[in-house]
């Protein structure tokens, strides 16, 4: 009953199709009414629950298809391709998207683990950077119970921060939660190098230079890395500069200012590994792409 709920709240303010933001920072709705196939798209740590419909989202290859039976958590900053391929007006793909504040994920990661003591949490998940979970119980009510904030600003302003840790926490104790607890506990220094890189795109940044930020060998770098996002740094590097340069050509960049922001100083090299990436030349992309207001 609670997921009706909670679609019958999203229905409420989102008659039509849209993504619109909410007064819950960091919570959005949407409602998408036409099919959109995979295209590039930076995903930063968030939540994405569906109600109706299904979702796509892919990284390194590998294809996530999810519906309202799971809901897709991503730790970390990625560089995906996603889309909604089977949306329609008949079958509208409705949900919400919850960004999730690092420093309250850091902060409850670290209580979690204190309170289990001696009990030590599993960490074993998939090996996706991207993770499925089940709605069980305690997410489903923590979702609804946020999101019957909309309807009372007191109860917003006072119990916001509250609600909004108690959906946290359902996550990281939820079948993703070892995904969720790899990125933001302790040992978190893969997950701070992407927080690095993905803001210093335009900077050239050594496979060395990042191993040593967090204090670890070339090799051992590596094979976390890997670990972590399925990529190797430089693979991870690059579809991060291409994803980023297609989302601005798309928002009405020119092909030039693109490959600039993302840190290629050479055009031709940049339009060798775009086209390599996408099967499309920057500007055969700038001509076929229009932006329209969508959901990543």
């Amino acid at each position: 009953m609670s997921k009706e709920q909670i679609k019958d709240a999203i229905e409420r303010r989102l008659p039509e199709a849209g993504l619109v933001d909410t007064v819950l920072k960091g919570v959005q709705l949407f409602r998408v009414i036409e099919a959109m196939p995979c295209v590039p798209a930076v995903y930063e740590p968030t939540v994405v629950a569906i109600l109706s419909g299904t979702k796509e989202a892919v990284l390194d290859g590998e294809h996530h298809i999810y519906g309202s039976d799971k809901y897709l958590l991503c730790p970390m900053t990625l560089p995906v391709e996603a889309g909604t391929p089977l949306a329609s007006k008949d079958n509208p793909l409705i949900g919400v998207v919850i960004t999730l504040e690092p420093r309250m994920m850091r902060e409850l990661t670290m209580e979690i683990q204190t309170a289990a003591g001696g009990s030590r949490l599993s960490r074993v998940g998939a090996s996706s950077a991207l993770a499925l979970s089940s709605w069980d119980i305690g997410f489903t009510q923590a979702l609804l119970r946020l999101l019957e904030l909309l309807e009372n600003p007191v109860d917003l302003e006072v119990l916001g921060q509250g609600r909004m840790r108690e959906l946290c926490y359902a996550v990281l104790m939820g079948e993703a939660g070892a995904a969720a607890r790899r990125a933001f506990g302790a040992d978190n220094e893969i997950a701070r190098t992407i927080d690095y890189l993905s803001t210093h795109l335009n900077e050239q940044v050594t496979i060395d230079e990042m191993a040593d930020h967090v204090g670890m060998s070339r090799a051992v770098f590596h094979r976390r890395f890997k670990e972590a996002t399925t990529m190797s740094p430089i693979q991870f590097v690059k579809s991060m500069r291409l994803n980023n340069a297609a989302m601005k050509i798309a928002g009405g960049k020119t092909v030039s200012e693109a490959a600039w922001d993302v840190g290629y100083q050479s055009a031709s090299q940049f339009s060798r590994e775009f086209k390599r990436m996408y099967g499309h030349s920057p500007r055969q992309w700038s001509n076929a792409v229009q932006l329209p207001e969508r959901l990543t």
